[in-house]
């Protein structure tokens, strides 16, 4: 596990120490919890990759057999 240190302003360490107390918790867990949540989303390069990949499952499952007939693709129902 790391330590690393933040420096803020004396009002956003007074905002953050009412936020915590009324959390019933600390600033440091309060960090804590936004930096995991914050690493635990998608990246926009992670999101691209299984975007890509989702797409390319699409391309290899598909069949030009799978198609319609003529009849299906003018039923109007």
């Amino acid at each position: 596990m790391r330590n690393i240190t933040v420096t803020v302003d004396d009002d956003t360490y007074r905002r953050a120490r009412i936020a915590a107390a009324e959390q019933d918790t600390s600033v440091s867990a309060l960090v804590k919890s936004y930096l995991q949540t914050l690493a635990a989303n998608e990246t926009e390069s992670e999101r691209l990759k299984r975007q890509e990949r989702e797409i390319r499952e699409k391309i290899m499952a598909f069949d030009g057999g799978d198609r319609l007939s003529r009849e299906q693709l003018h039923d109007r129902r």
